[in-house]
């Protein structure tokens, strides 16, 4: 078996893409199995196949023999995916491939989880501290595929780590996402209708997220880990950042939509494990990560236009 080769799921998804890349800037030989598979990078091997089928998983893993799995793929579809009855499809696909997974060998697994599994009354959102008590169906399935695996892992001899996700930003993520949504109505010379952007959250450009996965995976950590930057700012920054960006603040409109019901006021991540455990930094500052992502907009606008 080759030491580092590893097999992603959701490789052409949003962390998926720089996820694949920092795999293959680390030396990692790079399998991706999904349904769709087109505009991989050079050098990784394509398989295809449905990780929802019920079968043929063991099959697949067996002739790829990969060392490392990284589990990015579920159903995250924007307004949706928190309470979506797909939620448990994906659990029950999970455990079938840590099964095939490990009955082909495989020593590394790194699953991607959610800040939606912890208990979000609290000040701090840490590893080690914080319950964990999820509020919606995404948020649970999550948290129990990874007490799932915790003890599968241990009895099978094959190290755990997961990866908690927190807010993300960046190039290919969904038009009607948060920063997108304010981008591109800007780029267009419209108001930017926003909510109060008073709660505080941690933004992560998707490029760091990724970089940070793969370096999970390629670091001797197991257990949970926060993917986050460390630094909690008003949602209103974010957009007020965009606009002086793109040189349009009279178009921000704050306030102009309610804020959604329930919203926690902050929810802050620590990221000690991240640092010190793992030993991974963020390259993006919040401007700076903005002003990538706006160029990619731009980019993006300037080719659908012809």
């Amino acid at each position: 078996m080759t030491a580092r080769r590893v097999l992603v799921t959701g490789a052409r998804g949003f962390v998926g893409r720089p996820a694949v890349e920092a795999l293959l800037a680390r030396g990692f030989e790079v399998h991706a199995v999904g349904r769709h598979l087109a505009g991989l990078p050079a050098g990784v091997v394509a398989h295809r196949a449905d990780l929802l089928a019920p079968d043929g998983l063991e099959g697949l893993l067996a002739s790829i023999r990969p060392s490392h799995l990284l589990h990015l793929a579920w159903d995250v579809t924007p307004g949706r995916y928190a309470h979506a009855a797909a939620n448990l499809d994906w659990v029950a696909a999970s455990l079938r491939l840590h099964r095939a997974f490990a009955a082909a060998g495989g020593s590394r697994l790194v699953v991607a989880g959610t800040c939606m599994e912890y208990d979000w009354t609290a000040d701090l959102l840490d590893e080690a501290t914080t319950p964990l008590r999820p509020a919606t169906l995404y948020g649970t399935a999550k948290d129990a595929l990874h007490r799932i695996l915790a003890v599968a892992a241990r009895q099978d001899g094959i190290s755990l780590a997961w990866g908690r996700l927190f807010f993300m930003y960046g190039p290919h993520e969904a038009p009607n996402r948060l920063v997108p949504d304010v981008a591109l109505a800007l780029l267009r010379g419209e108001p930017a209708l926003c909510g109060p952007g008073t709660a505080e959250r941690d933004f992560m450009h998707v490029a760091d997220a990724g970089a940070a996965l793969a370096a999970t995976l390629d670091s001797l950590h197991a257990g949970p880990v926060n993917v986050a930057t460390g630094v909690c700012v008003p949602v209103r920054v974010v957009v007020q950042t965009l606009a002086e960006l793109i040189g349009r603040p009279g178009l921000v409109r704050l306030g102009a939509r309610p804020a959604p019901t329930n919203e926690p006021p902050r929810l802050a991540a620590s990221v000690t494990v991240l640092r010190e455990g793992v030993g991974f930094t963020p390259r993006f500052a919040l401007a700076d990560g903005l002003a990538d992502t706006l160029a990619w907009w731009r980019d993006r606008l300037r080719r659908q236009m012809g």
